[in-house]
């Protein structure tokens, strides 16, 4: 008894082309479409958000992970932002006032 070959790939060959490709203008695409009520996919410019860069200089390099409410570090992240601190010197700051009012 043959054994079947596990390498054999010709089930996999390229098919033979039928016909040639037809080359169609992308004006004449566009026009089908705006006819047809196709809407543009072309993404809009998206206006640019002014966003203030939160980087700092400190020697930090330790991490802390904490589940919030979406309240809670709003206030967190407004309050070291007024005061133009990282929100590590936020943290520290906060441990240390809680610190003097429970001792």
């Amino acid at each position: 008894m043959d054994r079947v070959n596990p390498l054999d790939l010709d089930d996999f060959a390229p098919k033979p082309k039928t016909s040639a490709a037809k080359i169609v203008k992308p004006a004449h695409i566009d026009r089908l479409a705006q006819d047809n009520g196709f809407p543009s996919r072309k993404a809009a410019a998206p206006a640019p958000t002014p966003t203030r860069q939160r980087r700092y200089t400190t020697g930090r390099n330790q991490q802390i992970n904490v589940k919030a409410t979406a309240e809670t570090i709003a206030r967190f992240t407004s309050l070291a932002d007024q005061h133009r601190i990282p929100l590590g010197e936020m943290l520290a700051r906060a441990v240390a006032a809680f610190e003097l009012q429970n001792p």
